[in-house]
């Protein structure tokens, strides 16, 4: 396969107008054939907004789209679960937004599906693909910084509290845990591995849905790392890596960073800022495409077992906050 991959985009909300306007500079790699929401109008109109071919009043039309030849999952969390079934039942490869489901018995059901099918499935996650943070594993492999030891960094952004927002709404998946915590976690699981404790302590709004979580996750050999993440207060957003022979610092906000800067105990502090395009987000599209066109089910990149790994700690701070997240299992018709 050597033409660009017609995808289907479900869901219309905020994080898909970010996303949309980076793929406009991969035409090579994409092409935006089809989007789907729960209303034909609201459908028809971003359709008309960004250019998009054909637009559903459902996400099983959308599935069911013969021109669609793989399907960007930004809806709500709750209903990823539902839609990412039905794809991978169609055939059709799947990016999803993360967090990945609302549970971890969700993602569990969807990632033994993608592999029972031979499906592609990833997370997009997309600061693993960031420039930046591929520096900084480079780094890490040289050993210049010696043996990695621990993770330190946050992902707190003030939110008013808002019982009308979703980001708020724990039936919409809403909540510190899910939408921003997934990031830290990823982080620190990327360069430390699966971690074998986790200790969590957080918060709570008026309505029950998690404010702030901090959490203190233990690994082989006393390895550790502290992490948090908040609406309810705001925070640098970095991301510190050190090792036993220096240090690295991921600057705000680290999900998506410009730049990194090596810290090592011999030798010169240095910064290394290597070309993002746009906003970062073509990268985990082209990923895509490259592992569609090799023939791969998942990217070594972004493997499933480190997103159940992720979705598995997740669970574990919503249980210990006593935050009921469940995934949506209705119709996607």
């Amino acid at each position: 396969m050597t033409t660009p991959l017609r995808w289907g985009i479900a869901g219309t909300g905020r994080i898909v107008d970010t996303v949309l306007a980076d793929l406009a500079l991969i035409p090579d790699e994409v092409t935006l054939q089809a989007v789907g929401s729960r209303s034909l109008e609201r459908a028809t109109e971003y359709a008309a907004q960004h250019g998009i071919a054909t637009a559903h009043g459902s996400y099983q039309a959308l599935v069911d789209d013969p021109d669609v030849d793989a399907l960007y999952i930004a809806t709500t969390h709750p209903r990823h679960k539902a839609i990412a079934l039905a794809a991978i039942a169609a055939g059709k490869p799947i990016l999803v937004e993360k967090a990945f489901t609302a549970t971890h018995a969700g993602a569990q059901q969807v990632v033994d599906a993608a592999r029972t099918a031979g499906v592609f499935a990833m997370e997009a996650m997309w600061t693993r693909f960031q420039p930046a943070v591929q520096a900084l594993h480079e780094v890490v492999a040289s050993g210049e910084l010696g043996e990695v030891r621990s993770v330190q960094g946050d992902l707190c952004a003030f939110r008013a509290y808002d019982v009308d927002d979703r980001l708020f709404n724990i039936a919409e998946g809403g909540g510190a845990v899910l939408d921003l915590g997934v990031y830290p976690l990823s982080f620190a699981q990327d360069f430390l591995g699966n971690a074998i404790s986790m200790a969590v302590h957080g918060t709570h709004y008026e309505n029950g849905a998690d404010a702030e979580v901090g959490m203190l996750l233990t690994y082989a050999d006393g390895r550790f790392a502290t992490l948090a993440a908040a609406f309810r207060t705001p925070g640098p957003g970095r991301m510190v890596v050190l090792g036993t022979k220096g240090w690295a610092e991921v600057p705000p906000r680290f999900h998506h960073p410009a730049s990194v800067l090596v810290h090592p105990l011999e030798g010169e502090s240095r910064e290394l800022a290597p070309t993002v395009l746009g906003r970062g987000y073509a990268a985990e599209f082209i990923e895509v495409n490259r592992c569609v066109r090799a023939g791969l089910t998942e990217s070594p990149v972004m493997p499933l077992d480190d997103t159940l790994e992720v979705m598995r700690q997740l669970q574990q701070a919503l249980d210990e906050l006593g935050v009921p997240a469940a995934d949506s299992d209705d119709p996607i018709d």
